[in-house]
């Protein structure tokens, strides 16, 4: 069996899985912690298969597999296993993306996620301003903490589109006024097409247009499909 307590507010999903832990232990379940430091590969295998190396009733805290890309692999590898398993899991992790909640989700009996409230809203439209400067590394940084804080992809493909289309009007027009924007915003884009090939800029268009399209048709998932698309930039 696999709980998972997970999220950004990582001093409350500490809180609640200790708490959970803690009960247990008072029922007179053994309690084996695997974290950075006692991880060994294969430690799945002995636990699923060497139950009463531990007595009949233990509970396995796995904390934060995903500190180590090999860990975090048989982490997942391992969840069909560790769900029909007689010993209890209980995982304990950061913010997850929707991919990685989904791969949990399949084979947890329960999901607890705890979310840190940001201090104000997230500026999503760093996003458009890292696209602009086609500055990569910062826009799989912005991605990545909007995907945490769970905004939603649908916007994020918004803000990209409307930078994407102001970009190829600036391209097109000599003045705001023929692009039918204000002047700062056209401005802004015009500085940016140094950044971009008009060629390039069609092709990223049409290519964000086809992914929601067949994410509607259900040939994909959007967020899998926006991710690799802003990878590709």
């Amino acid at each position: 069996m696999i709980r998972v307590f997970f999220g950004t507010d990582t001093v409350q999903v500490r809180e609640a899985a200790f708490s959970y832990v803690h009960e247990r232990e008072g029922e007179g379940v053994t309690v084996v912690l695997v974290d950075g430091d006692s991880y060994e590969a294969g430690v799945y295998a002995a636990a699923v298969g060497g139950a009463s190396l531990f007595g009949d009733e233990t509970l396995y805290i796995i904390d934060t597999p995903s500190s180590t890309a090999a860990w975090y692999e048989e982490t997942v590898a391992y969840l069909p296993e560790l769900a029909a398993s007689s010993s209890e899991f209980v995982m304990i992790e950061g913010g997850l993306l929707a991919p990685e909640k989904k791969k949990f989700t399949k084979h947890a009996e329960s999901m607890e996620e705890f979310k840190a409230c940001p201090a104000e809203r997230f500026n999503v439209f760093a996003l458009s301003d890292a696209l602009a400067r086609k500055d990569k590394r910062s826009l799989w940084l912005v991605y990545s903490e909007a995907r945490l804080l769970a905004i939603p992809v649908e916007e994020m493909i918004g803000i990209i589109w409307w930078q994407l289309k102001a970009l190829r009007l600036a391209s097109l027009t000599n003045t705001a006024a023929e692009a039918d924007m204000k002047d700062f915003p056209y401005n802004k884009a015009k500085q940016s097409l140094k950044n971009f090939k008009f060629d390039e800029l069609e092709q990223l268009s049409h290519s964000l247009i086809k992914l929601q399209h067949e994410s509607r048709l259900g040939r994909h998932e959007l967020d899998l499909a926006f991710e690799r698309w802003l990878l590709s930039i």
